[in-house]
């Protein structure tokens, strides 16, 4: 997510420690969720469903916050 525009997600990570939170919250739930669905990460359809929704809500948040940075 926003690889295409990594100084960019650099200097806003360093502004604004909300979203700094949230992306690396975001990179660390896709990691779960891939090595859930890879079966590498036992995990129940339920635990694995709730996570794909917060990796969903994050990366919801962290757009509008990326949209509101470059207004």
């Amino acid at each position: 997510m926003f690889e295409q525009n990594q100084k960019e997600v650099e200097a806003l990570m360093q502004s604004n420690a909300e979203f700094r939170s949230l992306y690396q919250r975001h990179k660390e739930l896709d990691s779960k969720v891939r090595d859930a669905e890879l079966g590498v990460l036992p995990m129940d359809d339920v635990t694995l469903h709730n996570m794909k929704k917060e990796k969903l809500h994050a990366k919801d948040r962290l757009t509008s916050m990326w949209a509101a940075a470059a207004h």
